[in-house]
């Protein structure tokens, strides 16, 4: 018999698996997780009896120390089940918790619903997140307050290791720019006040550098940085930019190199180690700096910026805005990465990838010195006054706006942008 003849079987393709929304059932979970860990961790406390809701107290009764039951009745404090596994300890720490319960005598439902309940926890943060770490940072997206501690700890971790991989560090770096009406009608004057205070090498040979640049084009003419009283910043000058008078700590060596439209300026001398800090505080002026319009249409901002580029525990930086310029309204604040792509224009659409998510914000300061008082600046008031007084401008007329940063992140660019007039509405 000759075989019947058949098709082969039709290959069937198998479709690529669809890779699940990260993260789309996470924040279900977290809840789950917070409401477990409140009820089972409220009951066991319960079971105990006594005075189980004072720190102390139940730090005594659990032998367990003080910081952990101050943050297991915070966690247990929080209405909010996101901010309940924020706030919790950890998985051992809870077993702890959950070991002094046994021995006291808790009640053998209320410890089984807890180690339960701790154990969805642990699972929750090894398994499904990765680490606590990790979660933090998820959690911050969703409670304010975490995203403030995570930002904080984040940051300060980010700073202690690029100060020793730098091998400098200052207390706190500021940045304090003026911006005034030329006489022309068509710039604007720019002073920049910039400090330095607990200035120091952590080791030999380390470099502390910082610029003032201007990166906006069409302002006509070169850039020409000069001291409050006019002169042109060259080697011979240098020393006229300084305002010791204002250093705490012994003045910093200064060495300055001007590169086209960008002026360097670097900590001389060889000292380095704890008991090296430095203060530095420098005024530079430019005269007819920027332009007051920008072209008609084109919807382009003024701004101006302070880089990190020196790890900081601090950073402090204040645009003080004649009231002839950009009227009736506040800055906007944007905090580039300039790691990939260098100093960033906010009036470039392609650097709005660069910008870093973080929390802080603008405060307006009014109108004159009354309120620009800087806790971490030492006379910071009278060394406005001061510049007021060289430049003979009017403190009266301006206003004021800062943005202070903890730790700020090392390479970043703090940036503030005003909306500009158009053609020659400004003249």
């Amino acid at each position: 018999m000759t075989p019947a003849h058949t098709d082969p079987p039709t290959q069937v393709e198998p479709s690529p698996p669809t890779a699940p929304e990260a993260g789309a059932d996470l924040e279900r979970r977290v809840t789950e997780v917070g409401l477990a860990l409140r009820a089972s961790l409220d009951a066991l406390l319960d079971s105990l009896g006594g005075a189980t809701r004072r720190p102390q107290a139940l730090a005594d009764r659990l032998g367990v120390d003080k910081v952990l039951t101050s943050r297991l009745l915070k966690a247990l404090d929080a209405r909010d089940p996101i901010a309940v596994v924020h706030y919790a300890p950890g998985p051992a720490p809870l077993a702890r918790v959950l070991a002094g319960a046994r021995r006291e005598g808790a009640a053998t439902l209320a410890l089984a619903a807890a180690e339960a309940a701790i154990a969805d926890f642990e699972r929750l943060i090894k398994v499904e997140v990765g680490d606590r770490g990790y979660l933090d940072s998820i959690l911050s997206a969703w409670l304010p307050e975490a995203r403030r501690e995570n930002e904080l700890r984040s940051k300060q971790t980010a700073w202690r290791a690029m100060s020793q991989l730098r091998g400098v560090s200052a207390d706190v770096d500021f940045t304090t720019v003026l911006l005034h009406p030329n006489d022309d009608g068509e710039h604007i004057d720019v002073i920049w006040l910039i400090g330095m205070l607990g200035l120091r090498r952590l080791r030999p040979g380390a470099r502390a550098r910082f610029a003032t640049r201007r990166n906006v084009g069409g302002s006509g003419g070169d850039r020409r940085p000069r001291t409050l009283d006019g002169d042109p910043v060259d080697a011979a000058q240098v020393q006229s930019l300084r305002l010791d008078q204002f250093c705490h700590a012994p003045p910093a060596p200064l060495d300055v190199v001007t590169a086209g439209e960008v002026v360097h300026y670097s900590l001389g001398g060889r000292a380095f180690g704890p008991e090296s800090a430095v203060d530095l505080v420098f005024a530079e002026a430019n005269f007819a700096e920027l332009p007051r319009t920008v072209p008609t249409g084109s919807g382009r901002r003024g701004y101006v910026f302070a880089e990190c580029t020196t790890p900081s525990r601090v950073l402090s930086f204040d645009v003080l805005v004649h009231a002839d310029l950009y009227p009736d309204q506040a800055p906007r604040l944007d905090i580039y990465d300039t790691a990939g792509e260098g100093v960033a224009s906010p009036n470039s659409p392609e650097r709005d990838a660069d910008r870093l998510d973080l929390a802080e914000q603008v405060e307006e300061l009014g109108q004159g010195l009354d309120r620009v008082r800087a806790r971490d600046i030492p006379d910071y008031a009278g060394l406005l006054r001061h510049v007021f007084a060289r430049t003979g401008w009017d403190a009266a007329q301006f206003r004021g706006y800062r943005v202070r940063v903890d730790y700020p992140v090392y390479g970043s660019q703090v940036t503030l942008s005003f909306a500009a007039p158009e053609g020659d509405a400004a003249k």
